[in-house]
């Protein structure tokens, strides 16, 4: 049996920016409350963070072309989609918070089928297994509630992404503090 020493566990260095999730999470919160407001600005708030993220996704996909050493038809044709995708969500940012709106319940319905199967087939080897038996079933009776009037979709969607961006922001900030104290850590 071999034995494997670490003899400098940690990089000084990787705490140096520990400062950009701070910000970051800061924003995410931010965000969050802003969409929570429920506007007419959070459903285009929203709209535009898709927008980007799909232009991202785009440019993403083009430089997996440079890195892929197979399919790269695909990745060229999914960085078109992408773009075009992201551009035409930034011409009409209400027309896509709508799309997606429509969307959520659907996938709310297929994720809590997932995780009730799931449950079912884990049933046998995990203590709580009922939890996510629970789960999938509030996700499928909330898909079918949103998609029965396009309004509660809408409104589930600006609730679901402000609570979490609002998650995303604490969890950032936690983690911007721990690394700052384990960078002070090993400094000393």
């Amino acid at each position: 049996m071999a034995a494997v020493t670490i003899e400098n566990p940690r990089e000084p260095a990787v705490g140096k920016f520990w400062w950009v999730l701070l910000v970051t999470g800061i924003l995410w919160i931010v965000l969050g409350l802003y969409v929570l407001q429920s506007h007419y600005g959070s459903a285009v708030a929203v709209a535009y963070l898709v927008a980007f993220w799909l232009i991202f996704a785009g440019v993403a996909e083009f430089i997996e072309v440079g890195v892929a050493e197979g399919w790269r038809w695909l990745h060229v044709v999914l960085g078109i989609f992408f773009v075009i995708g992201g551009i035409m969500a930034l011409m009409s940012p209400f027309q896509t918070f709508m799309v997606l709106a429509a969307l959520i319940g659907i996938f709310l319905v297929i994720k809590g089928t997932m995780d009730f199967v799931f449950a079912l087939i884990v049933r046998h080897d995990l203590d709580l297994w009922w939890m996510g038996l629970i789960a999938g079933l509030i996700q499928i009776g909330l898909g079918v509630w949103a998609m029965g009037y396009q309004g509660r979709s809408a409104a589930l969607l600006l609730v679901w992404i402000g609570i979490g961006a609002m998650i995303r922001g604490i969890s950032e900030i936690v983690a911007a503090f721990h690394i700052h104290t384990l960078t002070e850590e090993v400094a000393a």
